[in-house]
């Protein structure tokens, strides 16, 4: 059977899409660019698949795997698609079970067991357990975002696998649907299973003990004696021998088999009661393999993990804004590589007594004084995201190079560790690379990624020629091959050399006995394609840039091909960081929505896919594009959240200027665009330009000409606009320029009246800047960048650069959208060292208080203020500064609200197509949060669509804080 089953039904076939429309409750996406969005995972495999169902209900699913065998088309079920093996892609009906099977079914706190739909987050899943004191502990570093029903398919382990074991040890039963159609619980079963068995299971059933009992004396000898084998079928279950001692559990065959063996409904957990209490120590080491042979000996404490960090990652991290401070808390000086050994318990003390006794290890082992303790919960917490970023962070060198998965998750006893990994290093060095290393090394289970080029054949020789030898060192060592992240395309097809003939043909009888037909994520485990076969990389031999684009911004910072615009698009390794359940404020429109097309993984490899020409002809500005960028709100979370960096709000920029220089620009967007130039006409006369709010009829007639939502009120031109006034007397602490906005500047002048009496107050004159001619006042252009007009944009911040070029004042914003536009686009729209320097100068006004640590004259105002930071204030790092300013007014609480994008998102949230979506995105914690705070509280937030968004769903006022600040100042 080929490796990748030849349906007779091709890509995008509309009888299969319409008889699952007609016969499923679940949505069908068929379109090229969504089939293209699920053709890869994390790996460097690419294969299109047929289509994709996402199932309301599990008989949905059951009904589609129907359909599937009477068509004779392979499935696959998915769940976060984040496996670095290819396992989850593959020429197959794809089905998503991450949209709605992600619930809990029930939790039995006596028992310590819940059983949960495969599409749960595991972080979602602890996160609902926590109440009961209860978790599950199988933790891989994804876990904010890889689901139970991955993680049972490639049978994960995580950090803490050398105290909990792997999944297999942690699965108590399965819900499966088989692909006939049966569906059974496979768990512990008695030797005669009785009545109440479908036959055909029963048959199953006594066909695997048979095999199991015939081959148990090759398993014995063949498989590897390590914790972390994961490679091929967990045959041992079958044995006679593990029925005997309690681990014949018939789950164990079906965790592991990477969906290739049935669909897994319903999956029974075993639970851990939760150690409330951690610490950290933090092992130096001057070189590698100093930390490799301190493996062995740091085990012997007991930890709950000891997890490393090279010094590629510490390096790669430091360039990376959200954890440089991080990586300069957890070093001394220059170390090579680090450990991370962790402790959990219930008491600080005794944890206090671990890292003394780490210390004293650390001493013995010639490295006294190497050891930073970790034992607040927010270092820790910083050190844990790095910890788990460690994929991204390595992959986040640009260019073509990268680190490569193929070897990821070798594993040897720790006693080897130190000798393997430096053979493994001279190989790396034979093949002119060299590797990554970061992970698990309690275990001896080392992620390691040589860095290589997927686009040139040669490296892809080079690839193989490493694989081959990595696996013979780790025969050699008596390892496994396969120790974390599975088999998909890239090692299943090493099984023989590591089990045996004997033992392939028995994974073979497996497979066939569950699945005779082969539909069941064909080519995966058994029968496998080359793992080299290009024709199966994400990059294959025809990839190639469309040089029909030509980008507009600058994008000078990535190399490669359309100015750098591909390089950076490439930088998503679709390892799915974007989808983490607990999201800081990436991506707001998915976790509104939870379609992938809505993900900055799915813009990303849309417009992949539309730069290399793979979505047709001029596909930038295609229709395909423009879904999947219609709910983008540009928020520029991916930019600091995303750990390579995937800038995706000013990737829409281009996506947006290839669309209106192919279709236009719609009346609504042009009228939005060039607001800055109408509005000072407009503010003459506020009562006119305010009419749609007051005329009867206005808003339906503004909804069906423009697309304005009726129910939403539109901001109102204030009776009197902020005019610059004239110049006040000077100050002690000097100039600085105050930069009126539009927003503020019309609208609610009395933030920007506010704020130069705060900055009066703290000793400095705000002082105004004019363009040249004076004709109208400054705009950052985002209005027009929002729109695709590009050259509009450029023209404007062309007209504000040689306004503020002329001196070093600080330049202080109030709408962060506006302001931070010169710390980010502007060097997009005219690199250059101008635009570098105004940069450094433009600053919000919290920023600057905290910055010159203004001593404010404050007094008391209201108990608590609740704040909800604006995207691009958390996007550039700039709401601590927002809170600490807050801080300084005297006996009121500062209570940051956890939230991501309010929704209205300038003037996204206003269109009629996507105000439910907005609203959507306000009520996930926003609004709830406001609806919660007392009336006596205040509600801050600085960006005018926040504020906006919260009137409209809460009916609560919010302030900018600068009028906070303005009402605690004290009388004169």
């Amino acid at each position: 059977m080929n490796a990748i089953t030849r349906s007779r039904i091709a890509p995008g076939d509309s009888r299969l899409s319409a008889r699952l429309k007609r016969e499923t409750a679940g949505e069908v996406l068929f379109g090229a660019g969504d089939r293209g969005r699920y053709a890869t995972d994390a790996s460097i495999y690419q294969v299109e698949p047929i289509g994709v169902l996402v199932p309301r209900t599990v008989e949905d699913v059951a009904t589609a795997m129907a359909i599937c065998r009477e068509e004779g088309v392979p499935v696959l079920p998915r769940g976060g698609g984040t496996s670095q093996c290819g396992q989850t892609v593959n020429r197959a009906l794809v089905v998503d079970c991450t949209r709605h099977l992600r619930n809990v079914v029930s939790v039995d706190k006596a028992a310590m067991r819940a059983t949960v739909q495969p599409g749960i987050a595991l972080g979602a899943l602890n996160d609902a357990l926590k109440g009961d004191g209860l978790f599950f502990p199988v933790d891989p570093s994804t876990w904010a975002r890889c689901t139970i029903g991955g993680m049972t398919a490639n049978n994960s382990c995580g950090s803490k696998s050398i105290r909990y074991g792997l999944m297999a040890d942690n699965v108590l039963s399965i819900d499966a649907i088989l692909p006939d159609g049966a569906r059974f619980a496979f768990g512990e079963l008695p030797e005669n299973l009785g009545e109440g068995v479908p036959g055909s299971v029963a048959e199953l059933v006594n066909r695997l003990r048979t095999l199991g009992a015939a081959e148990a004396a090759e398993i014995a000898a063949r498989f590897p004696k390590v914790l972390r084998r994961v490679g091929g079928y967990n045959l041992e279950a079958l044995t006679p021998e593990a029925r005997a001692s309690g681990r014949g559990n018939l789950a164990r065959i079906l965790v592991g088999s990477e969906g290739t063996l049935a669909f897994s409904a319903g999956i029974d957990l075993k639970l851990w009661p939760i150690k409330p209490r951690k610490a950290l120590g933090i092992c130096q080491f001057p070189t590698f393999r100093r930390a490799m042979e301190a493996s062995r000996h740091l085990v012997t404490l007991n930890p709950e993990a000891v997890e490393l960090v090279d010094r590629t990652m510490i390096d790669l991290g430091r360039s990376i804004a959200i954890y440089k401070n991080t990586i300069d808390r957890i070093v001394i000086g220059e170390p090579d590589s680090l450990l991370i050994v962790e402790f959990h318990g219930h008491e600080d003390a005794a944890l206090e007594r671990e890292l003394d006794r780490l210390d004293e290890m650390m001493g013995d082992l010639g490295l006294p004084g190497q050891v930073v303790r970790c034992v607040d919960p927010g270092f820790q917490a910083a050190v844990a995201e790095v910890r788990e970023a460690g994929l991204n962070i390595m992959m986040s060198m640009k260019g073509d190079g990268k680190p490569v998965s193929f070897i990821e998750d070798t594993a040897v006893a720790l006693d080897d560790l130190a000798d393997y990994t430096e053979r493994l290093n001279d190989v790396f060095e034979r093949h002119g690379t060299k590797g990554t290393w970061y992970a698990h090394a309690s275990v001896g289970c080392l992620h390691v990624r040589p860095v290589l080029n997927m686009k040139d054949g040669e490296d892809v020789r080079r690839m193989r020629e490493i694989a081959e030898e990595c696996f013979a060192l780790v025969r050699a060592y008596k390892g496994s091959h396969s120790g974390e992240h599975g088999d998909g395309i890239v090692r299943s097809e090493f099984h023989e050399e590591m089990f045996g003939p004997r033992i392939v043909r028995a994974f073979e009888a497996v497979k066939d006995a569950f699945d005779p037909a082969g539909l069941m994520n064909p080519g995966r485990v058994v029968r496998p394609a080359r793992m080299d076969d290009r024709t199966l990389f994400r990059y294959p031999p025809n990839y190639a840039p469309d040089p029909a684009v030509k980008p507009v911004l600058d994008w000078s910072a990535w190399p490669g091909p359309q100015g750098g615009f591909l390089g950076a698009v490439e930088m998503c390794n679709n390892n799915g960081t974007c989808r983490k359940f607990d999201a800081g404020v990436m991506c707001p429109s998915f976790r509104a929505t939870r379609n992938e097309r809505d993900l900055t993984r799915g813009r990303a490899n849309t417009l992949r896919l539309a730069l290399t020409g793979q979505l047709g002809p001029d596909a930038l500005a295609s229709d395909e594009v423009a879904e999947a960028m219609s709910l983008c709100v540009s928020c520029k979370a991916c930019k600091r959240e995303c750990p390579t960096g995937v800038d995706m709000a000013k990737m829409k920029i281009e996506a947006q200027h290839a669309r209106a220089q192919r279709h236009g620009v719609s009346a609504k967007d042009r009228l939005i665009a060039s607001l800055p130039r109408w509005a000072p006409l407009a503010s003459r006369l506020p009562a006119l330009a305010n009419a749609r709010e007051w005329v009867p009829g206005a808003r339906a007639i503004g909804e069906r000409a423009l697309g304005f939502a009726r129910e939403r009120a539109l901001p109102r031109f204030a009776p009197r606009p902020f005019r610059d006034p004239a110049e006040d007397a000077p100050a002690p602490r000097g100039d600085v320029v105050l930069l009126a906005d539009t927003f503020n500047r019309y609208f609610e002048p009395e933030n920007l009246h506010a704020a130069r009496r705060v900055l009066r107050a703290a000793g400095y004159r705000a002082v105004s800047a004019r363009a040249a001619d004076s004709a109208r006042p400054l705009c950052c252009g985002r209005t027009y960048l929002a729109a695709g007009m590009v050259d509009e944009a450029r023209a404007e911040a062309r007209r504000t650069m040689d306004a503020l070029s002329g001196s070093d004042l600080p330049v202080i914003g109030l709408e962060p959208s506006c302001l931070l536009t010169l710390r980010d686009e502007f060097k997009s729209l005219l690199p250059g060292a101008e635009a570098d320097r105004l940069s450094d100068r433009a600053v919000l006004l919290s920023e600057f208080l905290v910055r010159e640590k203004a001593e404010l004259p404050l007094q008391a105002v209201a108990p608590a203020a609740h704040i909800h930071g604006h995207c691009h204030q958390k996007s550039f790092g700039a709401f601590p500064d927002a809170v600490k300013a807050l801080r300084a007014v005297p006996g009121m609480e500062v209570k940051p609200i956890t939230s991501s994008c309010c929704g209205m998102a300038g003037a996204f949230g206003y269109d009629a197509r996507r105000v439910e979506v907005s609203k959507a995105m306000g009520e996930l914690s926003l609004a709830p949060a406001v609806r919660a705070a007392p009336e006596a509280d205040l509600i801050v937030a600085d960006g005018t669509s926040c504020r906006h968004q919260i009137q409209e769903l809460t009916g609560r006022e919010a302030l900018h804080s600068a009028r906070v600040l303005d009402r605690a100042l004290r009388p004169g």
